[in-house]
């Protein structure tokens, strides 16, 4: 009786056994990669399904993004500044049998990708190119490495290129650039402001001109913003401006001498 049940016990334990090696779940986000006897098979999930043991074997497949760290690269720009410029990379992986069958490790390989295409591009790139127009380098970087990882099965979906690390030497050249731009574009908003008043007032002189009144009443518009500042000190004595055009007649006609007389 007792080598019945231990008979059965071991029946029971091998059936659990090759029960549990024959189930596999495989998550919505994954894919079970089918090796029979050692050849590719196809990729199969999400959900259950049976292996058969010893003969199948699985590996599975994350589809998610992954999001990769580009460490930092110091390159050389076309126009001879050295920088120190790191990214980081966006990728998932699209054909899941590739990228186990292509490669021994996508995401490593992906990375290792990125960081010589961003050293190359570094290199053909200039200073105000890299600073300036970061988002047609984006690009191009994404091009370029979704170029190289497509055997593998993998998609790149961006680049973004984070920090621009640069020189002390070239930073306070580039601060001394800027400040004299500002005080370029200052001086000119200064002139620009001059040329304007000039002109105003030149068009202020010609209605002046052709209305005679419209001195006097500016005149008595200044002599009244003089006398309303209470702390100013200055003394104002009104002049008639019908005597100034009698010192411009009396002017205008040259002394006689003695003799004339």
């Amino acid at each position: 009786m007792l080598e019945f049940l231990m008979f059965w016990g071991v029946l029971i334990a091998l059936a659990i056994l090759f029960l549990s090696s024959a189930i596999r779940i495989v998550q919505e986000y994954e894919r079970g990669v089918i090796f029979r006897l050692g050849r590719f098979v196809g990729a199969r999930g999400p959900g259950l399904f049976f292996l058969i043991p010893i003969i199948e074997r699985m590996e599975k497949v994350d589809l998610r993004v992954v999001t990769a760290d580009v460490p930092t690269q110091e390159a050389i720009t076309r126009d001879n500044v050295t920088v120190k410029v790191n990214a980081v990379i966006y990728f998932r992986v699209v054909d899941p049998g590739k990228a186990v069958l292509k490669v021994l490790d996508h995401i490593r390989a992906t990375s290792q990708l990125a960081q010589t295409t961003l050293r190359s591009v570094l290199g053909q790139s200039e200073l105000d190119e890299l600073l300036a127009q970061r988002d047609q380098i984006n690009q191009r970087l994404q091009k370029i490495i979704d170029e190289g990882t497509e055997p593998w099965g993998v998609k790149v979906s961006m680049v973004e290129v984070r920090d621009v690390e640069l020189p002390q030497s070239m930073q306070r050249a580039m601060a001394a650039q800027a400040a004299a731009e500002r005080d370029r574009r200052a001086k000119i908003i200064h002139a620009d402001g001059e040329f304007q008043a000039a002109q105003k007032l030149a068009d202020a002189a010609a209605i002046i001109a052709t209305q005679p009144a419209a001195i006097q009443l500016r005149y008595l518009q200044t002599l009244t913003e003089i006398s309303g500042d209470n702390r100013s000190s200055t003394i104002v004595f009104p002049l008639p401006m019908d005597f100034m055009k009698v010192l411009e007649r009396l002017t205008a006609f040259p002394e006689q001498s003695p003799e004339q007389k």
